[in-house]
């Protein structure tokens, strides 16, 4: 046994919904009298792919004594459910040190499987814009996906050692060049406080932080009032994670200004 990461599930909270069930790629999860329970620490790999599919907040990482994960032990299990298990899903389990190119994290929703994009990627190719007689290359700056708050892994190989990007949804369609301005050079999560759970937010930023060795952290925000609360999000986590991570606030106009 070693002191490693691995998933925490709160049965107070758990309402056995099963939605974590299949976004656990190795079978690590299942419901049992109606709470879900991580079937043996052997079958976890700690990279936490299944937290953002939880509606309740009921999952979390936390690094405590436990087995090693066992790659064998999982391909049996899948196998004893029909499922096949294929080593490209662990690419991830490898800490995805050295690795260029796509990672993907497999299971669940295809759109929200992890992919981390090499510089020199198609992803990165410029793409022509017309207007007129002008045309405009546009060069994509994400090196990432999923970009969702609720989707993204609190310890993706894309946050170690980066500057952050908290973006209220509504920036990317109101700043015109988000992608040059704001996204170059930094890994992203989107959300909109309006809608989601704000304490969710608070609770998920605050494990990036405290996993990762983040250089600075950016909230893009919207002029509105109710987008105030994605940056007292952003303020508590770092607050909470005890860290002094430097915060820059960009405030962006509903007609596409900085403010």
């Amino acid at each position: 046994m070693a002191i490693r990461k691995i998933i925490e599930i709160n049965e107070e909270k758990c309402n056995g919904c099963g939605l974590c069930v299949p976004n656990c790629a190795e079978g690590a999860i299942q419901i049992i009298d109606g709470k879900a329970k991580l079937v043996s620490d052997i079958y976890c790999d700690g990279l936490g792919a299944c937290l953002g599919h939880c509606p309740e907040d009921a999952l979390k990482i936390v690094e405590r004594e436990a087995d090693e994960f066992d790659e064998e032990a999982v391909e049996e299990l899948l196998k004893s459910q029909g499922k096949t298990f294929t080593p490209q899903q662990q690419s991830n389990h490898n800490h995805h040190q050295g690795h260029h190119g796509h990672s993907h994290h497999g299971g669940g929703c295809p759109g929200s499987r992890m992919m981390n994009f090499s510089k020199d990627s198609e992803a990165t190719a410029a793409e022509g814009v017309s207007s007129g007689d002008i045309e405009i290359k546009i060069k994509p700056q994400l090196k990432q996906w999923p970009v969702q708050l609720k989707l993204v892994p609190v310890n993706a190989p894309y946050f170690q050692n980066a500057d952050l990007l908290i973006t209220a949804d509504c920036v990317p369609f109101a700043y015109p060049n988000y992608h040059l301005d704001l996204l170059k050079n930094k890994a992203v999560v989107v959300g909109c406080p309006k809608l989601d759970d704000l304490e969710f937010y608070v609770d998920k930023l605050t494990q990036i932080i405290e996993m990762n060795n983040l250089k600075s952290v950016t909230v893009a925000y919207m002029e509105v009032p109710c987008c105030q609360g994605i940056v007292m999000a952003a303020e508590t986590a770092i607050r909470r994670s005890g860290k002094a991570v430097e915060l820059t606030k960009i405030k962006i106009g509903i007609q596409g200004q900085k403010l």
